[in-house]
């Protein structure tokens, strides 16, 4: 087992959202995050009297939890946004509060009922910070020195984002992303192409997309620690992807020996 997975089964848990009081745990988990954190403008603590940050596309939405073992403690959450089982065809978020540039991408070539987009994509604070910076549980068990033990939490959430595609067959994701997270994400191999100019939605943010078959097959060949972690060793599957990954995974099982 390589030492990011090492890391990430010590520490995380994807717990999959399956009834109505995880759903409950995912609108609080945001509302902390969103309105008394205030990480997003536009979440006024007013607006969510009962203390839960939840909309219309939760409806049709795939949510997980990340919880940290030891404390039990949810420290993130993600959804991705699905195709509306009544009409396809309805505009994702992204769609109605971004512009897309004909010339990045071909909107009526998108494979709609393989398409979802992520949303909410939230780590609390206290795990977000380094060794040093008010630390609390469980912030301080993920660092040694001042080097992180687990690369960095957003990684877990990717974990959980790659099994939901899985289970749903999503081979494209969609995103609004502030630039500076597609830059933190770069180094691992999962950084989003670009579709359009910046757009104020909640701050600066910008409109992306990733094929996620498409991505994988690369970190695989440049990142395999990281693709090992995401697909937990080849056993989460995205399409036409399935036989890659099984040859994949024999080939690092015979490399290792």
């Amino acid at each position: 087992m390589n030492d990011v997975v090492a890391a990430f089964n010590e520490y995380f848990e994807i717990i999959h959202v399956d009834s109505p009081e995880l759903l409950r745990e995912v609108f609080r988990l945001r509302y902390q995050v969103l309105c008394i954190e205030q990480r997003l403008p536009g979440f006024d603590v007013s607006c969510y009297p009962e203390g839960y940050e939840r909309d219309s596309y939760d409806d049709h939405s795939s949510h997980i939890l990340l919880q940290h073992r030891s404390s039990g403690d949810y420290v993130g959450t993600a959804r991705l946004i699905l195709p509306d089982p009544v009409n396809v065809e309805k505009p994702f978020p992204i769609e109605q509060h971004t512009q897309f540039d004909p010339a990045l991408i071909d909107v009526h070539a998108l494979p709609r009922r393989n398409t979802a987009e992520i949303s909410r994509l939230l780590i609390v604070r206290r795990l977000r910070q380094r060794r040093g910076d008010n630390e609390k549980k469980p912030q301080r068990e993920l660092v040694a020195g001042n080097k992180r033990r687990f690369p960095h939490p957003i990684l877990a959430l990717v974990v959980g984002i790659i099994q939901m595609s899985a289970q749903h067959n999503i081979t494209h994701c969609l995103s609004v992303m502030d630039p500076s997270l597609n830059r933190l994400l770069a180094p691992y191999g999962l950084q989003f192409d670009a579709i359009g100019p910046l757009a104020d939605y909640h701050g600066p943010r910008r409109p992306y997309i990733i094929d996620l078959i498409k991505m994988l097959e690369t970190i695989y060949v440049h990142n395999s620690e990281i693709w090992e972690l995401i697909t937990n060793y080849g056993s989460v599957r995205l399409g036409p992807l399935k036989h890659t990954c099984e040859i994949s995974s024999l080939e690092m099982s015979i490399a290792r020996l």
